[in-house]
Parts: structure tokens; sequence; C-alpha cells
């Protein structure tokens, strides 16, 4: 899986950072691409990048904030004309059925694809093939919502070595026992894949937040990530404004990933009033409580 942040700025766009929107690539099975917030000229940001819209298949929408959802109609519209034929299912607060619909109604636009759009609420389980995706609604000046998502356990490797110990040669025989949990053969009775196969391969966790107030009951929702995404709007001497706007800083963001133990933390969502030259303090602050912080900037790519 690899993540790309299409963009990272709070609020209005500007010269160095577009407003939000990340992309989760998933790779080997899925070969798909699901889309975390949709803000303003999310489709021009992906024109710079190798992201081809048509992969593009789930959507998800922390909250219904203009800098977080107003590229939407502009990039399901345009899919159409991108080669997209699967169905695309959007996930957002409720509200973001009427968005969509009075959207593409009002401005007479037809997509050549199925479209589901499914509201979310804090407790929500969406259930795939290989993930499972947590839905917990956080702290924010309307409903705002952070996703889980959990990869399934994959089984381990074929033990290779064992079998041929075994005087089992390799052929199709292999895939075989791999598939099932157990296989009759006449030259060497029955097998059982539990005795070739090494332990289940631990799926990844990757939690990405929408804007939100720092809250330490979210600590159990973050715990054990191998990477969470998460707002820094703010400085941490801007701890009462980030507050009053229901935001968080660097500082607290940083003190949630070490109090949920996870692996790595990436900052985005950072307010227009911090320039380039501000980056590295801003930084410097959440690494003093959590080193191994990442701030993103548009185009930033992370492969977990």
């Amino acid at each position: 899986m690899e993540i790309t942040f299409l963009g990272t700025g709070a609020g209005v766009p500007s010269k160095g950072r577009n407003v939000s929107a990340i992309a989760l690539h998933l790779l080997q099975e899925e070969n798909h691409i699901w889309l975390f917030d949709c803000g303003e000229a999310t489709q021009h940001q992906i024109l710079h990048t190798t992201i081809k819209p048509r992969k593009i298949n789930k959507i998800f929408i922390t909250h219904l904030h203009g800098d977080h959802i107003f590229g939407l109609p502009g990039l399901l519209s345009s899919r159409s004309f991108q080669g997209g034929e699967d169905t695309v299912t959007v996930y957002g607060p409720e509200g973001i059925k009427e968005f969509i619909k009075t959207a593409l109604h009002v401005s007479k636009s037809h997509l050549n694809y199925p479209i589901s759009i499914v509201e979310i609420k804090d407790g929500t389980i969406i259930d795939e093939d290989n993930f499972t995706i947590y839905v917990k609604e956080l702290e924010h000046g309307i409903p705002s919502f952070g996703f889980r998502i959990v990869e399934k356990d994959a089984p381990g490797e074929l033990l290779v070595e064992k079998l041929k110990a075994q005087g089992i040669p390799s052929g199709p025989l292999y895939g075989e026992i791999k598939k099932n949990e157990q296989v009759h053969t006449k030259e060497f009775g029955t097998l059982y894949r539990e005795n070739f196969i090494g332990p289940d391969k631990k799926g990844k966790i990757i939690t990405i937040l929408g804007d939100t107030r720092y809250n330490q009951n979210f600590t159990t929702f973050i715990e054990n990530s191998d990477l969470l995404i998460h707002e820094a709007t703010f400085n941490a001497e801007q701890k009462d404004l980030a507050y009053r706007y229901f935001h968080s800083t660097t500082e607290q963001a940083a003190m949630l990933a070490k109090e949920g133990n996870v692996k790595h933390l990436i900052i985005t969502h950072i307010s227009s009033r911090y320039l380039e030259q501000d980056h590295d303090d801003l930084l410097k602050e959440a690494r003093n409580i959590f080193p191994n912080t990442d701030l993103a900037m548009d185009f930033y790519h992370f492969k977990i």
C-alpha cells in the first residue's frame, strides 16, 4: 500500500498547498485507489501524478466543509470521460448524498458508471474482501469522521523446504496445498495445509482522521496503527485558537500518536499562515514529542 497526498492545506488553497485530498493505493490483488476527501481542484492535482481516475473506486469524505468536498462533483463527472466504468462508492456524513445528487442534477452531469452513496455514522463498519474500515466520529464544528483501515491477515508463506524434506516435489500440488485446508493424494496421503504454511502475515493498519480537536479518547481508535495521518492546522503556540476552531496543533497530533503507540505519524492540513520557512519549526514541535513524524507537502508519497 502507498499514500499520495494530493492536497495538504487547510481552509483555502495556497500557492504551496491545495486543499485536502489523500489517495491510498491498494496494490497487488486490489489494484484500486481509495480517495480520502476531495477538495477543490483535486482532479487538477491528479494530473501531476500517475493516478488514473478510473482506478478510483471508493471515496471517503471525512466531513462536509468545502475544503474537503468542493472537488467531488468535478472528479465524478470527469471520470466518465477517462475510461471509468466500474462502480464508485462514496462514503460520507449525512448530507453527502444530497450534495452529490444536487450538484450532478443542477449541472446536468451524467455519469457513465454506477455510483453508490453511503451515509456513515459513528461506529459504522465497512467490510471488504481484504480490508475492514472502522468509522469514528471526531470533535469538530460539524460531524467529522476518522477512518481506521485494517488490512486482513494474509496466509503465511508455503514452507517449501519442509515439503521437499518429505519428498513432495514442486509443482501444481504446492498450489493446491496453499489453497486448501487438506489435499488427498495417492502417493503422500492426506496433506494438511497447517503443517506446511508459515505464520499469517499481519495486515497493516492505517488511520486517517478528519478535522478534529485533540481528544485523548481517540487513543483506542488509532492504537497500534502502522501509519496515522492527523491534521496539524496550527503550531504549538496557537493551542487556544486550535481549540476555538475545532482543530489540532502539531504537538497535539504528536501526543495522540505517542499515546496510541503508532509506528509513524504524518501531519497535514497545515494553515496557509505558515510559509515554507516555517515547516522545520512545525516539524520540530511534533518530533520533540513523537520523533517518527513527517510533515506532508502536496505530492508527498509514502510507502507503507
